[in-house]
């Protein structure tokens, strides 16, 4: 992507987001480059008025105060005008972003660290690049105006002197971009670095391992690890700060150099009479606001061009294909009549990982349950991530009542699946939108009657009566983090769950979706005690009755009443069949079933 088609797209991204804002400034910024000009010459014709004893000057004294404040007020409004296109330039830039990331629909792109880091990138500049481009076009055009008035005055006076202060500017220029791409380079290659440095921050002060860094002393060593990536941070910074000290130090020698013979040839030829006393004082201010204007010009493309090296993470974020390919032509998405199907499956998540799957052929009658069973890296998770169409298959296809997923729009497949995954969030937000998230309408906005359908889902989770009890019921926010308005005045109403609770929340929220064709349930009571896991095998077993589901669990207990049970060794399907029929067969399930009913055999359970 071309620096041309950056700049172009910098400054129609803040056209977009504040029109009058973006005119205002540029009038602004031209009005501001022309003001210091005419207030040079005004100086002049007042001096030259002085010194022949003529008149006019009370007209030039009011023209010089008029420019003087002409260039207060113009400074002030740019300054003003240029804040709130930053603001607006926020607003729209972010939603690109995020709308960007939210159109891929799969995860290998998110899982990928050069991605990650792009997109870090993409975020730190989504907001800074566009703003810090366009004060650098604007400013230098205002630069640019400045330095033509001057040099026009400068070549009146003294052409010579034009052409030398000139051609002292060229060096710099050059050095200015060389410095702005080796920061640009330098920024990108730290990107790693800045990443694990906050990674390692972030673990320091967050609040999930808190209790496990405290147990075992890990605090010392993640604070030497996160000082070490910021010491290599700064000194790839210092190398730079120091190179772009000693060149701006020579040029600004060079340009001191050249002011004072300018002016001691200014005052040698005032002596002699070849120019007026007004004359030495516009050339003065001439040869100042040249190699003024010429030094903001040579600073502001430089920093231009260093935010449009950096733009470029956010172009390419946001024009970043969906990640799954798009059918055409997409069929409609049915509901769910004869079952799915995993045909000839093979999966991989990049050429030089294992195959995750490897052939797997399996069928998941309609209204049926499966449950998958396997030990940890087996393929379980894989193959749901595949039913959800998180990644496609690298070969074989899986079917939904015989028609291949790729056929169908992504997002109308998944509004068919509801599932609580293994890995469930816990959002920082109120208990009521942790469980209404779990159905939005088209709007993507809650349901009008989310409250009486999260409270219904709660019930059934088992979590209600938690809720109810917090202190402002389902509005309580779920986290000490931040309050929302109405906890602004009493912190004490936010509260932290247990995991066991957040368990609950999570099926609560899946519970919400129980109109869906397709039900998946991985690792579903993995945080609960046992007569809480007891009381929701009871619940989702009433719950799946009928439906198509799928269950993921290492406790074979729990999937015993599954009408079908898979048996999951390295990417293959190893035994299929009933609760019954796997136990007789002795194989794989057999041995981790009397594994783990050895852990409660001969055990006598005393009544109290």
């Amino acid at each position: 992507m071309s620096m041309r088609s950056g700049a172009a797209a910098s400054l129609a991204l803040a056209w977009r987001a504040a029109p009058a804002a973006f005119a205002g400034y540029v009038l602004a910024s031209v009005g501001g480059g022309l003001a210091p000009v005419a207030t040079a010459w005004l100086m002049k014709l007042v001096l030259d008025r002085l010194a022949d004893g003529g008149g006019q000057l009370v007209l030039l004294a009011i023209g010089l105060a008029a420019a003087g404040l002409a260039v207060a007020v113009l400074t002030e409004l740019g300054r003003y005008l240029s804040a709130e296109v930053s603001r607006r330039v926020t607003v729209l830039s972010r939603d690109r972003l995020y709308e960007a990331t939210d159109r891929m629909t799969g995860l290998a792109k998110l899982e990928d660290p050069a991605f990650r880091d792009r997109l870090r990138m993409g975020e730190q500049h989504s907001q800074s690049g566009p703003v810090i481009i366009l004060d650098a076009l604007i400013g230098g055009l205002q630069s640019m105006l400045t330095l033509a008035g001057f040099v026009v005055t400068l070549l009146a006076i003294s052409p010579w002197m034009a052409v030398v202060v000139l051609a002292a500017s060229v060096p710099g220029l050059y050095a200015e971009v060389q410095i702005s791409r080796r920061r640009a380079e330098m920024m990108t290659g730290l990107s790693p670095t800045e990443r694990r440095q906050f990674f390692y921050s972030e673990l320091m002060t967050g609040l999930e391992a808190a209790k496990e860094i405290r147990l075992l002393g890990l605090g010392r060593l993640l604070r030497l690890r996160m000082l070490t990536e910021l010491r290599k941070a700064n000194a790839a910074k210092r190398r730079i700060d120091r190179r772009d000290l000693l060149v701006q130090g020579l040029l600004a020698a060079l340009g001191a150099v050249i002011a004072g013979a300018g002016l001691i040839w200014a005052i040698v030829a005032a002596g002699n009479g070849r120019i007026s006393l007004g004359d030495v004082a516009v050339f003065v201010a001439a040869v100042t606001g040249v190699q003024v204007a010429l030094s903001a010009l040579i600073n502001r493309l430089g920093m231009a061009h260093n935010a449009l090296l950096m733009f470029t993470h956010y172009q390419a974020v946001t024009s970043e294909p969906a990640g799954l390919p798009a059918a055409a032509e997409p069929v409609a998405v049915l509901e769910l009549r004869h079952g799915i199907e995993f045909r000839d499956v093979w999966f991989r998540y990049s050429d030089d990982h294992p195959w995750a799957l490897a052939g797997v052929d399996l069928f998941i009658p309609f209204g049926q349950s499966l449950a998958l069973v396997g030990h940890n890296g087996a393929g379980k998770s894989t193959l749901v991530k595949l039913l959800c169409r998180f990644y496609d298959p690298t070969k074989g296809a899986v079917l939904w009542d015989g028609v291949d997923l790729r056929a169908f729009e992504v997002t109308e497949l998944r509004r068919r699946i509801g599932a609580v995954f293994q890995d469930f969030m816990c959002y920082e937000l109120s208990a009521a939108e942790n469980i209404a998230f779990g159905e939005v309408d088209g709007a993507d906005d809650l349901l009008p009657d989310s409250q009486g359908r999260s409270e219904a889902a709660a019930d059934r989770a088992g979590i209600a009566k938690a809720l109810e009890e917090l202190p402002r019921g389902y509005d309580t926010m779920l986290s000490r983090m931040f309050f929302d308005h109405a906890d602004k005045d009493d912190p004490a109403t936010g509260v932290l769950l247990s995991g066991g609770q957040w368990q609950r929340v999570a099926l609560a929220r899946a519970f919400l979706r129980d109109r869906r064709d397709l039900l998946i349930l991985d690792e579903p009571t993995s945080g609960l005690d046992a007569e809480a896991e007891h009381e929701i095998h009871t619940s989702l077993a009433t719950h799946r009755e009928g439906r198509t589901s799928v269950l993921i669990s290492h406790r074979l207990g729990a999937v015993r009443d599954a009408d079908r049970i898979a048996v999951l060794v390295d990417g293959r399907v190893a035994e299929l069949g009933s609760h019954q029929t796997l136990v007789t067969t002795g194989g794989t399930y057999a041995r981790l079933f009397e594994l783990q009913a050895q852990g409660y055999a001969g055990e006598e359970v005393i009544p109290s």
